[in-house]
């Protein structure tokens, strides 16, 4: 009986099929560049972040780097915490922020894989026959390899490259809706906090003016009429008092998750005492316009799909009839026969299925993917208008209470001080203006937070975070003759 000497993976590669030595050596060449992808498209991110964004983006990957962060965001929450450092920590130091740059890193390696050539098929057959001459030993090996991989390796390279297009796309939209989720949160919070605070004033001045119309009762000055309705406006301040610091501990709360703080560090968060002045510049409403197509992120997402769709009906256009050619490389050996060497082609022969279906699914997503760049496109330009829009409606309200109403009504407060005081009104006319004062206050610090809001989501919109525009039901002032927060 012969002796067989085995072969391995290199003798294989002395059969003819030199297509197979061609793709494993291409394989090769493309093996190990995944993690320079993603450190690319990090670097891209980080690149978006600091230009657009206003703060760079942290990738804890280390030990080391989650400890130096968490002593910078230490230092952060030493001080009242601004807007641009609510960012800074929600870029840095986020939970939520480090699973986005997972996923994309996740993806971009998904890209990357998928570009790369399938690896050869090594089929190793042995085979003994007994019988009345002995044992025979039959040895069969095979390395193939699909030829299609091959061939279609720069329409799978394109397709891999606009696969990371999208990814860094993507990802870029994430950050932009982190970044306005935090402003917004950070708005709120400061603005709930300021108006807990003035209701903490409310309710201290309503309890000394029930106070006194008790005592008043009991000189005879007052009647019980009188007494009850101060003591009323006292019982509703309280409840508005509960109500806002229950806003306000919500609202901070909800930065807290934003922010991505353990309880520890929560609990030294400190806010500023009272919002941002408003901006003196007005934004210009051609300058907004006519940057909206080539800035937005939606936009330019939606033409990376319609092209990707493109070039996936093309492919499909090849690829719907054959859809796969296999070759192999054969080298069999067998007991007393000389030793066989072949080349082996597998071809689906299209008998049942010729790929129309596959044509038309593809020209209907190419249409489909079409006109919703052109929708998108159009509601990028609407949304820009209308945030912009609200962005100065609020503006103007937000200085007409800061500038008119508010010191009007001040101007009303000191004139019936000043006529209480010699006589010529009596203490109802005075309670009466100061319910009136705290409903105006209130609104003004309203009308300031829904300004800070628009500008969130003005700076969202001309990114191209694909969130609802400020509406303009915030406008609406809340409560009643007492006032009444969000």
């Amino acid at each position: 009986m012969q002796r067989l000497k085995p072969y391995g993976l290199l003798g294989l590669l002395a059969v003819p099929a030199g297509p197979a030595v061609a793709a494993l050596c291409t394989s090769l060449l493309l093996a190990g560049c995944a993690t320079s992808v993603v450190d690319d498209n990090f670097a891209t991110l980080d690149e978006f972040g600091r230009q657009r964004l206003g703060s760079e983006l942290r990738w804890l990957r280390s030990e080391k780097a989650h400890h130096d962060m968490m002593q910078e965001v230490e230092g952060l929450l030493a001080s009242p915490l601004g807007a641009d450092d609510a960012v800074r920590i929600a870029l840095g130091y986020s939970p939520a922020l480090q699973v986005l740059l997972a996923d994309a890193a996740a993806a971009s390696a998904d890209a990357t894989q998928s570009a790369r050539i399938a690896n050869p098929v090594f089929t190793f057959e042995r085979l003994v026959r007994n019988g009345h001459d002995g044992r025979e030993l039959e040895l069969g090996r095979t390395l193939g390899i699909s030829l299609f991989d091959i061939l279609l390796l720069p329409a799978r390279r394109e397709r891999a490259a606009q696969r990371q297009e999208t990814t860094r796309l993507q990802a870029s939209v994430a950050l932009v809706t982190l970044v306005a989720d935090v402003r917004r949160a950070w708005v709120r919070a400061v603005s709930a906090n300021q108006v807990a605070r003035y209701r903490q004033d409310v309710a201290d001045a309503a309890q000394a003016a029930a106070e006194l119309a008790r005592r008043m009762e009991g000189a005879g000055n007052f009647s019980r009429l009188q007494r009850a309705r101060q003591q009323a406006f006292h019982s509703d301040a309280v409840a508005e008092l509960a109500r806002s610091q229950q806003q306000a501990a919500a609202s901070r709360e909800a930065l807290i998750r934003f922010l991505g703080l353990p309880a520890a560090q929560a609990a030294r968060l400190k806010l500023p005492d009272r919002l941002p002045d408003l901006p003196a510049v007005e934004r210009d409403e051609k300058e907004v316009t006519q940057a909206v197509l080539d800035e937005r992120l939606d936009v330019r997402l939606a033409r990376a799909e319609l092209e990707a769709t493109a070039r996936e009906l093309g492919l499909t256009r090849v690829t719907s009839v054959v859809n796969g050619v296999h070759v192999a490389g054969i080298d069999n050996r067998e007991t007393g026969e000389r030793r066989q060497r072949g080349l082996e082609v597998e071809l689906p022969l299209p008998l049942f299925d010729f790929g129309d279906a596959s044509r038309a699914g593809a020209e209907a997503r190419y249409l489909a993917a079409l006109n919703r760049t052109a929708q998108v496109g159009a509601e990028a330009a609407s949304q820009v208008r209308e945030s912009h829009a609200a962005w100065r409606t609020t503006r103007a309200l937000a200085r007409h209470y800061r500038d008119e109403i508010v010191p009007l009504r001040q101007t009303i407060s000191d004139e019936m001080v000043l006529q209480y005081n010699g006589m010529l009104t009596d203490v109802f006319e005075l309670l009466a203006d100061a319910r009136s004062r705290i409903t105006s206050v209130i609104h003004a610090i309203e009308a300031e937070r829904d300004f800070w809001l628009a500008d969130a989501t003005l700076d969202a919109a001309l990114l191209g975070t694909p969130v609802a525009p400020f509406s303009l039901q915030g406008l609406t002032p809340s409560g009643d003759a007492g006032g009444g927060g969000h």
